[in-house]
């Protein structure tokens, strides 16, 4: 088998799953394929994969119900739902429950493998500092604890990861079509309507903490997430 990083592919169709297999393994993936949201669950407890390939459409439970249970459990490793469905709501909802990006059959190896490498590559790299400080505002990327001063703040998934983003860039006006690609990694045919949903989310459990704004709108650019300068 592979020393790569153990890839987790999940899909009740087998010839998915052996042309999956077959492809990631020849890219270098130590790489191990179940049929059922029940095997991902115990999969995971067994050995934790690095990333997980999961089809939204399962016998037993949907994959958006797989994330959120892997995610109430403490997995944080990337998920990559990959499914049929291409409705803009339905990968909302996937990268609202947790998943890290959205890939639709009919699907291209490449691209699949393009995704994963670029995934786990992003994930190598936020490993490298775990504490994140942006003025009053600590992120521990270990515990995914954020908090303002002595203020604990519960954040979703999503809402941690475009905190993170913000958070990396103090004081820098990002455009939404940054924010959905460093956050989302999917342009959602030009959808920027998520972004100002999420922005709108993080704004009303941050405010309530500070006496002004943290996140400002710059009208015609993007949002600026402002940090007192050490």
């Amino acid at each position: 088998m592979a020393d790569g990083p153990k890839i987790l592919i999940v899909d009740d169709e087998p010839n998915i799953r052996d042309l999956l297999t077959t492809s990631l393994r020849f890219a270098g993936f130590a790489v191990r394929a179940v049929g059922s949201g029940a095997q991902t669950i115990s999969a995971v407890l067994e050995e934790e994969p690095d990333l997980i390939i999961l089809d939204v459409m399962l016998p037993d439970m949907n994959g958006f119900g797989v994330t959120k249970r892997l995610r109430a459990s403490g997995y944080t490793s990337p998920i990559l739902f990959l499914t049929a469905k291409d409705d803009t709501e339905d990968k909302i909802m996937g990268l609202t429950v947790g998943g890290d990006d959205y890939v639709t059959k009919p699907f291209s190896l490449d691209e699949i493998v393009a995704r994963i490498k670029a995934i786990l590559r992003r994930t190598m790299q936020d490993d490298e500092e775990t504490i994140i400080r942006a003025g009053d505002l600590t992120m521990d990327q270990d515990t995914h604890e954020v908090s303002i001063g002595s203020e604990q703040i519960e954040l979703s998934p999503t809402e941690f990861k475009l905190l993170r983003y913000l958070m990396l860039n103090p004081n820098r006006v990002l455009s939404k079509a940054q924010i959905l690609d460093h956050v989302w990694e999917y342009d959602f045919n030009g959808d920027a309507g998520i972004v100002e949903s999420y922005i709108s989310y993080l704004r009303r459990k941050l405010d309530i903490h500070t006496e002004e704004p943290l996140i400002q709108t710059k009208r015609g650019f993007g949002y600026m997430l402002k940090a007192a300068k050490a």
